[in-house]
């Protein structure tokens, strides 16, 4: 009897381990032609876009800045240099400003290739999850 129970446990045992295998799809261990096998998540920072706010109050405020040094022709110099350098900080501005998080996930497909998914929220899968691409999106199989 001792060695009935000891056999079902270790049984039991092996099966619950084979079943949180997380490369195993749901399948029966077959990948689809779309799937893979996620070997990364991260998250990165993607710079946002300049554009003519940025651009037209740096220019502003770097002409006006610009235009307290100097006298005479020294001074028009020091406005446009002013109003230019402060047009490419303000679109710089504007850029950190409108920069967004977003999750990478790196999968390595069935036919060995490796693709590059973005996100805009954290995804459900982690590294060793099956997952199916369908476009440029992803869920977990």
């Amino acid at each position: 009897m001792k060695k009935i129970l000891a056999a079902v446990l270790l049984s039991a045992a092996a099966g619950a381990a084979f079943a949180q295998t997380p490369a195993a799809p749901a399948n029966g261990g077959v990948l689809c032609s779309s799937c893979g096998t996620v070997e990364s998540v991260r998250q990165e920072t993607r710079k946002g876009k300049g554009g003519a706010a940025g651009i037209v109050g740096g220019a502003v405020v770097g002409g006006l800045l610009g235009n307290q040094i100097g006298k005479g022709t020294g001074r028009t110099v020091a406005t446009v240099g002013g109003a230019a350098a402060g047009g490419y900080v303000g679109n710089e501005v504007q850029k950190r400003v409108t920069s967004k998080k977003v999750w990478v996930t790196r999968v390595r497909m069935k036919d060995g290739s490796i693709r590059t998914f973005e996100q805009p929220a954290q995804p459900t899968w982690t590294a060793g999850s099956v997952v199916k691409a369908t476009g440029q999106t992803l869920r977990k199989v």
